[in-house]
């Protein structure tokens, strides 16, 4: 009865405020309660009495709580409903002397959430010291979940700006940036909320139908998914699959969802008030293998509301779609492809699977960008500054305005960039660079010849590793490299082998449990330990090659001992393949990464015995300077442009020229065009980067000079600065070339 008076009231005309003033009303009424009142949220940390009955009505928008503040304030931070026959003797009681509420004894409040996300607080009180009933908790967390689809539909909204709702109003998100670039669209979610018109069943029989239909389709969808991917599939891999097919069939789960349709509630809000509970109950516990399956239990809510809303699976997305998502898997991106204009992200890192493939397709992404998912909805205007790492939601004018300024200037940029693709990367005395580009999907290799790269200098062969739900076989490996060199038309191709471990965890793989994963197990040294992995990649390589020249380096070789153990290994292979009647390459080059600083102390046979040699600098940056680039409190201590950086990299340039072995820097610094000139400044000639970054970095290395440049930099470690960036600024501005920096 009283869903069906909170939908009559839904429908009456008035404003926000008029509305929540009867809701209050008509719950204290069916209750059967002296009070009744409703706090929303403004912001992050502020609860605001909107309406009561009961309390003293001059305190409406003017009492206020900290969330944790008072029981209100615990019921918001906890997310748990508070039930007392006796408020002012529980932990944490605080009373607001102007709402008159301390003659009040008994006590209940729920909080009103929407799949976790805490809109406000609802409650309702009693002078004398009673304890309401499980039925009457129960009555009022239902009440609770419609005002929270309420709110979310600005059923409160008004002319008054405190009573605004939170999705109308622009949004800005500062996050980081894990792929430059800029661009705007409008909000696809990965995960989408599904809007209910009314959250109140209008025919209990007709939602019951829907969810029951629903969940048919569901189970089906589930179990073709399952059976299709399961064929000649077994182990681990199976038993996850099989263990996600047994939950989308859990008979209890479908039992509440019915229980709260037949409550009155509609089915979406039915499934997401299950969403919401299992949610609260998982994110507490302390099982990790119990906290992952949260992620499947979301994603089968989500996609029953899409079935509910009509969608199924394979929804079309906008022209201009920015993805916006909690987190998202290499996979799942790579099903988007380059149908995006942007990605941004509330969690992840600037190292995680879907950076790497976000920065392989190009596409601007932002990460670390607080409360996105729970403010964007699908369809909303929204603008990507990965240069900044800065998410405008609904933006307002002027900031629209500004940002299409910008992108007006990348696309005149841009034409000056076409117009020196051709072109090599000269200075002005005469020094020429090599400029590739890094790689790791075949969807990159049309990048070779648009951006004038002149080669794949980085190539990583752990993306079809990271993407599969199961090691790929060494004739799909093969046929992958096959296909690989066939695009690059001739062009060097450098391949990575595994770069493994660390961050980068297989699905079918068991996790090590290490304190420090970046320093642990990963790389050559599981190749190392697992033989046969590094075997049956040469094997792989061999093959694809197909008798081309083909050159591969290890990754994180931190002494000189690894190095020889794998090319003999490699070279050991390249014997068994010719002694099968298989074409040898035209010619081989094995080469290694220095990603740690104890190999550019490497004895000379080492640099003589490498064909080549890339700089790994993301991570030697990371271990020169013991700062670890996935922890945003020390990532931006330590710069490539330090003066002990750059002399660092001027020893190794000079050891590589000593033994004649070629060397080039891999890495997100030869991308930026100050870094790259300072990099080119210190000796180094080859440097590979993603595809975007070859035209900026070609344009202020064609004006460039380094000998000039090389003598700032010195001039600079002489006076004992510890960064030469401002004084290659000022190089730069001297030089009227500040403006291609």
């Amino acid at each position: 009865m009283l869903l069906t008076r909170l939908a009559a009231v839904m429908a009456e005309a008035g404003d926000g405020q008029a509305r929540l003033d009867r809701i209050v009303t008509l719950i204290a009424t069916s209750m059967n309660t002296e009070v009744c009142s409703i706090y929303l949220r403004r912001g992050e940390r502020v609860l605001e009495l909107c309406a009561t009955e009961g309390l003293k009505r001059e305190a409406v928008h003017r009492a206020r709580l900290q969330v944790g503040q008072g029981l209100v304030g615990l019921i918001a931070r906890r997310a748990d409903p508070i039930n007392t026959a006796e408020a002012q003797s529980e932990p944490g009681f605080q009373y607001l002397p102007e709402t008159g509420e301390e003659i009040y004894h008994a006590f209940m409040g729920v909080p009103i959430q929407r799949l976790g996300e805490v809109l406000g607080v609802l409650v309702v009180q009693n002078r004398d010291s009673r304890s309401y009933t499980d039925d009457e908790l129960h009555g009022l967390e239902v009440v609770a979940m419609v005002l929270a689809e309420m709110t979310e539909l600005g059923a409160f909204l008004g002319d008054d700006a405190e009573m605004a709702g939170s999705h109308v109003r622009p949004f800005f998100a500062r996050g980081v940036s894990a792929q430059e670039g800029a661009a705007g669209g409008v909000v696809h979610l990965h995960a989408p909320r599904v809007s209910v018109a009314n959250p109140v069943a209008e025919d209990v029989g007709v939602e019951r139908l829907r969810l029951s239909e629903a969940m048919a389709a569901l189970r089906g969808e589930v179990d073709d998914m399952v059976s299709a991917d399961l064929v000649g599939h077994a182990g681990e891999h199976r038993d996850v699959l099989e263990a996600y097919r047994m939950f989308a069939h859990d008979k209890g789960w479908m039992r509440r969802m019915t229980a709260s349709v037949e409550s009155g509630l509609a089915a979406e809000v039915a499934v997401e008030r299950e969403q919401t509970a299992v949610r609260a109950k998982l994110s507490r516990v302390a099982d990790p293998y119990l906290r992952e399956r949260l992620h499947d239990l979301d994603d089968l809510a989500n996609r029953l509301l899409r079935h509910l809303a009509g969608e199924g699976p394979g929804a079309e997305i906008p022209t201009d779609a920015v993805l916006v998502a909690r987190a998202i898997g290499p996979g799942e991106l790579l099903d988007y492809g380059k149908r995006l204009k942007g990605v941004v992200l509330e969690d992840g890192s600037i190292g995680s699977h879907a950076a790497i493939v976000a920065r392989a397709l190009a596409i601007p992404l932002v990460v670390q960008a607080g409360r996105i998912t729970a403010e964007a909805r699908n369809g909303d205007p929204i603008l990507v500054d990965g240069d900044l790492g800065q998410v405008h939601l609904r933006p307002e004018e002027t900031v629209s305005t500004a940002f299409l300024e910008k992108l007006d200037m990348r696309a005149q940029a841009q034409e000056v960039y076409e117009a020196l693709r051709d072109r090599p990367a000269t200075t002005r005395d005469g020094e020429t660079l090599s400029l590739q580009m890094n790689a790791g999907l075949l969807t990159d290799l049309p990048s070779l010849e648009g951006s004038g790269a002149d080669g794949v200098g980085l190539y990583r062969t752990e993306l079809q590793f990271l993407i599969r739900a199961t090691v790929p076989m060494r004739d799909q490996q093969a046929a992958l490299y096959d296909r690989v060199m066939t695009s690059a038309k001739g062009r060097r191709v450098v391949f990575r082998t595994l770069d493994i471990g660390s961050d980068k965890v297989l699905a079918y793989m068991k996790r090590q449990d290490e304190p420090n994963p970046a320093l642990g197990w990963r790389a050559i040294r599981i190749s190392l330990d697992r033989p046969n992995i590094l075997k049956m990649q040469t094997q792989s390589l061999l093959r694809g090659a197909g008798g081309r020249p083909l050159a591969l380096m290890f990754p994180m070789i931190a002494q000189a001992t690894e190095f020889f153990d794998a090319k003999a290994m490699v070279e050991e292979q390249l014997e068994r393949h010719v002694r099968v009647g298989r074409p040898a390459p035209e010619r081989l080059e094995i080469g290694a990464m220095l990603e740690t600083p104890s190999l550019a102390f490497a004895p000379d046979a080492f640099f003589q015995a490498a064909d080549f040699i890339s700089i790994g600098g993301n991570d030697l940056k990371q271990f020169f300077f013991a700062a670890d680039r996935e922890n945003e409190r020390v990532r931006r201590r330590y710069d490539a442009l330090n003066a002990s950086y750059l002399t660092f990299i001027r020893m190794i340039v000079q050891r590589c020229e000593e033994h004649g072995t070629p060397l080039c820097y891999c890495g997100e610094d030869a991308g930026r065009p100050l870094e790259a000139l300072a990099l080119a400044a210190m000796g180094v000639r080859s440097l590979s980067m993603r595809p975007a970054s070859i035209g900026p970095v070609k344009r202020l290395l064609r004006e460039s000079d380094l000998v000039s440049a090389r003598a700032t930099i010195k001039s600079g470690i002489a006076r004992g600065e510890v960064n030469l960036r401002e004084a290659l600024m000022d190089w730069a501005r001297a030089e009227a070339i500040a403006d291609l920096v």
